[in-house]
């Protein structure tokens, strides 16, 4: 039987994608950290015989040969992210993102594994001049997670290109879902926002919620993963989005609430993201199929799941922002 790989199994995308292979009768094999992941994202389906979890840091010598034997198929998503950590903690989030892939890359191709889907971010993209934007847009990183997370992708692509691994990189954008993360870093709005409904406290929008988001739902994502895995294409990189822009203030329709407090407008931070999909639908045949509606109605379905996530103030949100403030350039810059 075939033996899937998956760095970060336990975090928020991470674990759907394993549900998701086990239920198509994989085998599973999940390395993670767990410094964002959680064991409690694999609890419901932790006791299935094709599942293996194995902790350890991917980044860290003579890991990775072990956890690769008898691979088939690697997906990675083992990763740090948000943005102000990233500023506060460059060198962590290079050993991560960027030593962590070259490891795994090394390890991948030593393995002889079939396939490589990296996880790769829309927020390489920056402050893009075309929207809906596609792979070729030039790439303008604006903090150290964007840019870690782009530089993991030139490697798994150059692996690719000189050594023939054969890779898929998916940028993604805007992913939202159940098990986003709760973890006390101010970032996803999804969590922001749930976590200050169940506390019945303002919503806190940033500007003055016209900004639009190409929300994408974690269940399309990992479809997304599928189609990459099953695909004989190597060296492309591929948007995963909704190719739809849905502001800030409809979200807050969505989510009911009844009362808003607006923040100042952040610098280095899009007024728009939205995916240019026509190369995913070409070459794999995937496009999303969650509308928001659907998705906010899951998302509500499981609010509970946010109880232990921070209630975020505007006053602790100013506190948690200020390097963000501090160090990233002007939008126009």
């Amino acid at each position: 039987m075939t033996l899937d790989l998956v760095t970060g199994g336990a975090g928020f995308i991470g674990s759907h994608l394993v549900e998701a292979l086990l239920k198509a009768g994989r085998r599973v094999r999940v390395v993670d950290n767990f410094t964002t992941g959680r064991r409690a994202n694999l609890a419901s389906f932790a006791d299935n015989p094709l599942l293996e979890v194995i902790e350890a840091d991917i980044a860290a010598p003579g890991v990775l040969d072990p956890v690769l034997a008898g691979v088939d198929r690697v997906f990675h998503l083992a990763a740090l992210a948000d943005i102000v950590p990233s500023i506060q903690q460059p060198e962590a989030y290079f050993r991560a993102n960027v030593d962590g892939t070259f490891a795994l890359c090394q390890a991948a191709l030593k393995a002889g594994v079939k396939r490589f889907v990296y996880t790769a971010s829309s927020s390489c993209y920056g402050i893009p001049e075309q929207y809906p934007t596609p792979e070729t847009t030039p790439i303008d990183c604006r903090y150290p997670y964007a840019l870690t997370k782009n530089l993991g992708e030139q490697i798994a692509l150059h692996w690719a290109r000189v050594y023939k691994l054969p890779v898929i990189a998916l940028r993604l954008f805007n992913v939202y879902g159940p098990r986003s993360r709760t973890s006390g870093t101010y970032g996803a709005v999804f969590g922001v926002f749930l976590a200050q409904l169940l506390a019945s406290k303002p919503l806190t929008v940033v500007g003055d919620g016209t900004q639009t988001r190409d929300f994408t739902y974690v269940g399309d994502v990992v479809q997304a993963f599928l189609a990459a895995a099953a695909s004989d294409r190597s060296g492309e990189v591929y948007n995963v989005g909704t190719g739809a822009a849905v502001s800030v203030n409809r979200l807050v329709e969505l989510l009911g609430a009844k009362e808003i407090v607006h923040l100042p407008k952040r610098p280095g931070e899009p007024d728009c993201t939205l995916a240019d999909v026509r190369r995913i639908r070409a070459d794999l045949g995937w496009s999303s199929r969650v509308p928001l509606e659907e998705g906010v109605r899951i998302m509500l379905d499981n609010i509970d799941y946010w109880r232990e996530a921070p209630v975020w103030t505007p006053d602790t949100i100013a506190e948690a922002t200020v390097d963000w403030f501090k160090n990233l350039n002007d939008p126009k810059t």
